[in-house]
């Protein structure tokens, strides 16, 4: 693999990632909040959002690590499987980091 085809994947799954973040946000965002369902996962289960977040996050590095093991096995894992997980697991840390960025109200997005 050479460094142009890791730039190529970085830009297709970052392209991908604003993709699923704004069709997804139609369906998940209640008030104008896109990060609705955290903050009721966070009440239902007694936690913070954030945490209520990495606790949904992991089920999907779950699955990318059942990928691996699969893979380790040899078997092939098609490539949609893979790019969607991969998709979820980083749209997934992009809203953490807009969660936690605006709770700490000293930090600030870059731009």
């Amino acid at each position: 693999m050479r460094a142009e085809d890791v730039q190529q994947i970085a830009k297709f799954r970052l392209g991908a990632c604003l993709d699923t973040l704004e069709r997804k946000a139609e369906e998940y965002t209640e008030e104008s909040d896109p990060l609705h369902n955290f903050v009721r996962a966070g009440a239902m289960l007694g936690c913070s959002p954030a945490r209520a977040l990495v606790g949904m996050w992991a089920k999907h590095v779950i699955s990318i690590l059942d990928i691996v093991d699969r893979t380790d096995r040899g078997e092939t894992v098609r490539a949609e499987l893979i790019e969607e997980k991969v998709t979820d697991a980083i749209c997934y840390l992009i809203l953490l980091e807009a969660m936690l960025r605006f709770q700490n109200s000293s930090m600030e997005v870059d731009q």
